[in-house]
This record gives structure tokens, sequence and C-alpha cells, in this order.
């Protein structure tokens, strides 16, 4: 797909398949209108036909002194309430249009006029919105439906935003891209995305971004450095865990001095909760469970297109979580890597099982910071549904360039406590900690189970168990958080 900037923004040699304007509830947008205003019964059919609400569109056709083929007015709501959120709807309906229409072009003039919003952030909005409506999942569907190839959307825009908006084009396009590698890993069922697959997937991407180097290591490998929580997870499967390790280092050498920012991504292929069997409703969902190491790998393919310059290393433990003569029980203890031990009460805990004994291997990097991303709790959606991600830290600072990163991509997420007090609950008679810390505020002891293992870094934990995916008809991977981590890796 091929984004371009017109700087001729004359209508009358504006030859396209599709010429998409966008309207208010007030009026037309941008410079454009002036051109349009003076066209046969625009204004009128702006009053009588076209109510501009947010995402809707009207198609007018054979214009006097218009080149395009088709005039689209585009739907942007209140002008009042004109924000992030319109310029992405609103594009996506540019792209639903060209994909119902079987169009593979058209010139966009939407970023003529953003109000706030800068030319930069207006078009990485855009392209983002663009690439993300693009996505169909085909892989495992006997007959595929007819694919859909955009291949160049143009923008108009005076020729002084021209190299703004190229750098937002670019970076828009490597954010989809990325979160739509995360869609995809998570939308695979958990018979073909396996700890082994996401493994390949690593060394694939290094094998296309050539910043990226990959290591994975097996079961041998990873019982060499003692990571007996995560392994007490995977002891119910067939399935043999991966301790998939990418490094991104810039093309340039300007960032060696600096210390590098850790990812940590929860990626369990699929959880049953183990010998503490969760119910079977719904239960397919649980191949979702790997989504916090999916938008890992969403965000690093993102910051390697766009080429940030800044080193950042991915750590994903990857097992599936199964009941069987060999799985960990309730009531065992082990011993992860940092000598801690831990009394099992519940096997469905299990994601701070594999996350705490990353943790534990990140330290041998001396981080500038870490951030752990996981589908961790079902609580954090009693408390914050599929709205806001759950954010805890141990650093206030790191925790506020988070919440504005969030803020920024309209991905946003909401700062949780993480006191001293409620650590008493995870205190076990026969073991350091236990895993669990009873029935109440189990999203943050869940936290506080892994602030155990993160004394020695600045530390992030971000909860997606209720953003990563939807349920019902729209059921699907959404890419978060991967919007929300690719802005704050871009401002450090």
């Amino acid at each position: 797909m091929q984004f371009t900037i017109q700087t001729n923004r004359s209508i009358e040699q504006l030859k396209t398949p599709a010429l998409f304007v966008g309207v208010f509830e007030d009026g037309l947008l941008g410079s454009i209108a002036t051109q349009l205003d003076s066209k046969a019964n625009i204004k009128k059919i702006l009053k009588k036909e076209f109510k501009a609400k947010l995402g809707s569109t009207l198609v007018l056709r054979h214009i006097d002194g218009i080149a395009a083929e088709r005039l689209v007015l585009v739907g942007l709501g209140n002008k009042e309430n004109y924000n992030p959120n319109t310029l992405l709807t609103a594009h996506s309906t540019i792209t639903e249009y060209l994909k119902q229409s079987s169009l593979s072009e058209g010139i966009s003039t939407l970023l003529e006029e953003t109000a706030s919003i800068s030319t930069l952030d207006a078009a990485r909005f855009a392209a983002r919105a663009i690439v993300l409506a693009t996505y169909q999942y085909t892989t495992t569907l006997s007959k595929a439906p007819e694919p859909f190839a955009l291949k160049k959307l143009s923008f108009t825009l005076p020729k002084a935003q021209e190299k703004e908006a190229k750098i937002g084009l670019a970076q828009g396009q490597a954010l989809g891209n990325g979160m739509n590698l995360t869609r995809e890993l998570g939308n695979l069922p958990a018979n073909i995305c396996t700890p082994a697959y996401l493994g390949e997937q690593a060394k694939s991407l290094a094998k296309t971004f050539p910043t990226i180097k990959t290591d994975v290591l097996a079961r041998k490998q990873i019982e060499a450095l003692k990571m007996g929580a995560f392994l007490s997870v995977a002891a119910g499967s067939d399935q043999d865990p991966r301790f998939i390790i990418m490094h991104y280092r810039p093309a340039t050498k300007k960032s060696t001095s600096q210390k590098p920012i850790v990812l940590v991504g929860k990626g369990v292929t699929f959880d049953t909760g183990g010998i503490s069997l969760k119910p079977g409703l719904n239960m397919d969902e649980m191949k979702f469970d790997m989504c916090g190491a999916a938008s890992v790998f969403g965000t690093m393919r993102a910051i390697a297109e766009i080429g940030i310059n800044r080193e950042v290393i991915a750590l994903i433990p990857a097992t599936e979580n199964m009941p069987s003569g060999h799985a960990t029980k309730p009531g065992d203890v082990v011993t992860s890597m940092s000598g801690q031990t831990i009394e099992i009460l519940n096997t469905d805990a299990e994601g701070r099982l594999i996350l705490c004994d990353a943790l534990t291997y990140a330290e041998r990097y001396h981080p500038k910071l870490v951030i752990d991303i996981a589908t961790l709790t079902g609580a954090i959606i009693v408390s914050l549904g599929n709205i806001n991600t759950g954010l805890f830290s141990n650093d206030d600072d790191l925790a506020q360039a988070l919440l504005q990163a969030g803020k920024n991509t309209r991905d946003t997420a909401w700062l949780m406590p993480l006191e001293e007090a409620y650590q008493e609950r995870l205190q076990s008679n026969f073991a350091d900690i236990a895993n669990i810390g009873g029935p109440g505020a189990g999203s943050i002891t869940a936290a506080c189970f892994l602030s155990r293992f993160t004394k020695n870094y600045r530390w992030a934990h971000l909860d997606i168990a209720g953003t990563a995916w939807l349920s019902g008809t729209q059921k699907g991977a959404t890419g978060r958080p991967v919007p929300l981590l690719v802005d704050f890796l871009l401002t450090q």
C-alpha cells in the first residue's frame, strides 16, 4: 500500500476514481469547501440529504467541474466533538467504501483541517486506521473472501505540511502493520499458534528486519536457567515451551550508551486453567491468552519498520496450560528463577508464574525500565471493562508517561493501586509467596505478585485482559496496546 501527498489541491485537476471530502454537521471541511461551494446543489444536498453523522457517506456523481469520477462525502459529526477518534472512524469508513466498491485507489481531503491535532499526528491516525481496516482473517477458512488490495491513497495538503505528513503516514502505516500482526497471531487457533510456532514467527521477523536478532530457547535451555515457575505451567502440556528473545538494535549507533527498554509478553497459547479447570463456556477464547506476547510482536515489528533510535529487548515465555497426569497441582511448591519459592494455590493463576521468571531474566540487561503486557486477570475486566487497560507501576514518572501515551493514541490505560497492604494477601505458610491472594482485588494482588520480582528496576505492568480482544459477533484480537507502546517508545 502506498500513501502519497497531493500538493496540487484543485478539484478540477484531482483525477481519481473517488475523491473523499469530510463534512461536519454544519458544513464542509477545510479549504476544499470553498471550491465545492460553487458547484451545483452542494449546499442544498448538505442541508436536505446528508446529516453528516460520523462514519456516514453520501456518493455524488457527474458533478460539473470535478475531475473525480465520484465525490464521496464522509460524515464527521459535530465539529465541537472533533478528536482523533473522528479521524480513526472517518478513515476506516473511507477504506470500507473502497473495499465495497472494489476500488484500489482514491484521494482524501480529510487532512486539510485537523483543528488542534498536528499534521503529523493526524496523518499517523489516518494511516493507522486505513491499514487496520484492510485486515482480513483468512488463514483457516476453506473459502477465503475476495482479497482487497488498496494500492494507493493520496492526501491533499499544502506544500508546507508535506514533510510532516509523510513522517506521520509512514509511522501510522508501520503501526497498523504491527497491530495487524498482533491481531493475526491472536486470532490463530491454538492448534496452529503453539509455543513453537511463536518461536518460528520471531525468527521470521528477524529475517524481515535486520535490526532484530532472535534467540529461541527450548525446554533444556529453560531448565538450565532454573525457571521453575515457568516450567511448572508447561508441565501438563505435550507442547514444549519456548522462551523467545528478540533484540532490536537501531541501524544508527547513537543509542549504544543508553540502557535498553525491555518488554515482556505473556505467551500462554491456550489456557485451560490446568488442574483448576476453567468452565467450558467461552473457553475457546483462551486462545487469546497469548495476546500479551502478540502485542510485543506487533510492537517490535512497528518500531523496526519505523526505525526508532532506541534499543529494545522483547522477552516472551510461551507455553500451554493443560491438565494431565504431569500437570502441576494446587498445593505444589515451585522455585522461581529468582530463588523465591511459590505455593501454587490455583493453577489458573498461571500467567504470573511464567512472567515472574521472565522478569527475573530481564535483570541481566540492566534495563532502563521493564514493561510487561499480559491478559492476566478477569478481575481487571470487572474493574475497567473493555475500555481501559489496567496499569500498575513501581515508578510514578513511568506510569504517567504510559498514561499519556495511551491518551495520545486513544489506546487508553487507567492507573491502579499497588500498595504494600495488598502484599499481605499473598502470604503462605509453606512458601515465600502464594500465587493468588484471595477473592478480592484480584488484579491488584496479581500485580503485587509480579512486583516481588521487579525490585531492581523501574517497572510497569499492563493488564490487557479486557482490551486485547472482543467477544460476540465482533470476536477477534484488537491489536491493543501496540499504539500505546509504540508511542511511549517514540518518546524515549
